[in-house]
């Protein structure tokens, strides 16, 4: 057994079942192993959109109940580099990637150059962990590694691996993991009591979910939670659907729109208990630091100690977040003082009455959010949903509702633009039967354009929907807000459709609701991807976010 396939192997066994990347010599046998294991290795364009692909699939599968990390493979040199991006996304966004990478020998580098760096060392401070293999230590090194990759907040782990580890025969014999099965951490004695009475005695508690909760499917938990003490929730962008968003205790995804928090932040000022369900504030905007008083109680639970300094937090229940909740849940309903206060009616439903119109559909007939509303209507409920960075990401997440945890995926805490489209291919791969639909800006989408040639040899039904304004508008906004000289954000018009034929799709231009419906629903019956080029007023934005 070549040292490679004791590598693949012990991935397999751990649950892994696609790989992307981009072949190089030093990584053949790499690749040939996974492959030979039983993973899907997938050909990309470009390593960073082989990082996303690999987070795509591993949503899809986390929603049919595989927990298992994914695999990026590069090659050494400009294969590492050109994944950078994907890997630091993945280590702000809580993804468990396995980041496989080839190098030459230990001896060999001393004397050869040629594309030859220190990955370890660049790698460092984007991922949870960094090895290079050692023939006579995989089996330690893998156990490592993808413990490492699974526990506490998920993240990448990066494996550097010499061409004569894998290309060469190992006698070490493949061993199951040495660290057992591990037990859920529940917390437990004074805090826990405290927490449970801070619940029963609050008036006006507001929960925040987010990306730890999204990570262990704890959605019906939190549902359960919520009801029995009615409180509302607000999550952040990656926590949309923990509580169904069409919930009357939902306030739907936070984070990047003032508008939204002009709603938001006045009822988090005036809570008297604040509940954080797996919320990781790495994803919210700067406004979100210390939102409420010093004074306020605040529960956190969550799988890690926070040192982030975001904001306050009164009492810390360190642990598994599902049995942390069922532990705090009654079995009925005991709050009836929140129930029969006027916190649920004269404060929440207000303010999600004022969301919902904030980020209504333009009374012109058509604009973006039209677009999103239109979609939402159009497509069916099991579709997932994809944002890239920038003006309609922060519009579409408002707009779109989800009703189940991982329909909604974007770059929440990396914001990283081009991250859309593979992101969808990804889970379109592990999850096919979904409807899936890609938000995505011009810039963005030729950012990342051949990642149409992935779609076209996939040969599903795929929606892109292309705001086409010819500009970078989140930026251009910031700078008319600075009063800094228009430069650098506007830029000629694609012809999209033509494009879209070119890399073997369907492309039409919309211009109005009627045409997005239909071309939406048309969609969904070809054996390819459309692409819907909705064009849209430069300045289309302004006010909405």
């Amino acid at each position: 057994m070549r040292g490679a396939d004791l590598i693949a192997q012990k991935l397999k066994d751990a649950g892994s079942q696609f790989a992307f990347g981009i072949p190089g010599g030093e990584v053949l046998a790499l690749m040939d192993a996974l492959s030979l294991a039983g993973l899907s290795f997938n050909l990309v364009k470009h390593e960073n959109a082989g990082g996303f692909m690999a987070e795509g699939a591993w949503h899809g599968l986390a929603r049919q109940g595989v927990d298992a990390p994914v695999v990026l493979l590069a090659t050494l040199g400009p294969g590492v580099t050109n994944a950078v991006n994907a890997v630091a996304n993945a280590y702000q966004d809580r993804v468990p990637l396995i980041f496989l990478t080839g190098c030459v020998d230990a001896a060999e580098a001393e004397t050869y150059t040629h594309q030859v760096m220190d990955h370890q060392q660049l790698l460092r401070p984007i991922v949870k962990a960094s090895f290079r293999a050692s023939t006579g230590a995989l089996n330690a090194m893998m156990d490592k590694a993808i413990s490492i990759a699974m526990s506490g907040q998920p993240g990448p782990v990066h494996i550097d691996v010499p061409i004569s580890v894998a290309e060469g025969d190992t006698a070490e014999v493949l061993k199951r993991p040495n660290y057992g099965v591990r037990a859920a951490q529940l917390p437990f004695g004074d805090v826990l009591e405290q927490a449970r009475d801070l619940l029963e005695s609050a008036q006006k508690p507001l929960a925040i979910a987010g990306v730890d909760a999204v990570n262990v499917d704890a959605g019906k938990e939190i549902e359960a939670f919520c009801e029995a003490y009615q409180i509302p929730l607000v999550t952040s962008y990656k926590g949309k659907g923990l509580l169904p968003e069409d919930h009357p205790l939902s306030l739907g995804g936070a984070g990047l729109s003032p508008k939204a928090d002009a709603s938001l932040m006045p009822l988090l000022a005036d809570a008297d208990l604040i509940v954080l369900i797996g919320y990781d504030p790495i994803e919210m905007r700067v406004n979100w630091r210390n939102p409420w008083r010093e004074e306020t109680a605040v529960i956190e639970l969550t799988p890690v100690m926070r040192c982030h300094g975001m904001h306050c937090v009164s009492h810390t229940l360190e642990g598994d977040i599902k049995p942390t909740l069922l532990a705090l849940t009654p079995e009925d309903d005991v709050n009836v003082a929140v129930a029969e206060s006027n916190w649920l009616h004269d404060r929440i439903a207000p303010a999600k009455a004022k969301l919902q119109l904030d980020f209504a559909a333009e009374e012109n007939g058509w604009g973006p959010a039209t677009v999103f509303h239109g979609l939402r209507a159009a497509l069916p409920e099991t579709t997932v949903a994809t944002a890239d960075s920038g003006a309609h990401r922060i519009l579409v997440s408002q707009i779109w509702e989800c009703v189940s945890p991982r329909t909604m995926l974007q770059s929440s805490a990396l914001c990283t633009m081009a991250c859309a489209l593979p992101l969808g291919i990804g889970h379109k791969m592990a999850k096919p039967d979904d409807p899936v639909v890609v938000f995505v800006g011009d810039a963005g989408l030729e950012m990342g354009l051949g990642d149409l040639a992935v779609l076209r040899d996939m040969r599903m039904p795929f929606l892109i929907c292309v705001l086409v304004d010819e500009s970078l508008s989140l930026i251009e906004l910031k700078q008319r807000a600075n009063q800094n000289p228009n430069l650098g954000v506007d830029f000629s018009g694609t012809n999209f459709p033509a494009l879209a034929a070119a890399y073997g799709g369907h492309g039409v231009w919309v211009d109005d609701a009627q045409t997005l419906k239909q071309e939406a629903q048309a969609a969904l019956e070809r054996d390819t991807f459309t692409v819907l080029a909705c064009r849209i007023d430069r300045r289309a934005y302004d006010g909405k976010l």
